[in-house]
């Protein structure tokens, strides 16, 4: 007796069976024909083509202005920064220069909180010895 599956009958992973119908042949020798427009119909005058033409031409400049943007944000990507070493991804040193990066960071906040703090004391040590307060 087969295995009873709940669902589909495709595994996980995998995608189901492609249901096709059954379709006559074609010739593939035939090639297909270029519509012709009908006989009684109007071309173009030569201000509608002057507009086509114009149109197409911002068209093609717009596109070409994107493809340049898109290049030159390629282009920034792929340089480093000045200053920054350029190391291979997912590499220790990127790691740690990120890392670095922080605690130097924050061994500037202490720094600054820690000289703040020493200059406090001081300043309150000058007060107090100035006016007297504080001696016995």
């Amino acid at each position: 007796m087969a295995k009873r599956v709940r669902g589909g009958s495709s595994r996980p992973g995998q995608r189901p069976r492609l249901q096709r119908r059954a379709t006559t042949a074609r010739p593939t020798t035939e090639s297909t024909p270029t519509p012709t427009p009908p006989a009684g119909s109007v071309s173009l005058t030569a201000a509608e083509e002057a507009r086509a033409a114009e149109l197409e031409a911002q068209i093609v400049a717009t596109e070409r202005a994107a493809e340049t943007n898109a290049t030159r944000a390629r282009e920034r990507a792929r340089r480093p920064a000045e200053g920054e070493v350029r190391v291979r991804s997912g590499s220790i040193a990127e790691r740690a220069s990120h890392e670095y990066a922080y605690v130097a960071r924050d061994v500037r906040r202490i720094i600054t909180i820690g000289g703040s703090l020493i200059g406090f004391l001081l300043a309150l040590w000058v007060v107090l010895q100035a006016t007297g307060i504080g001696r016995i």
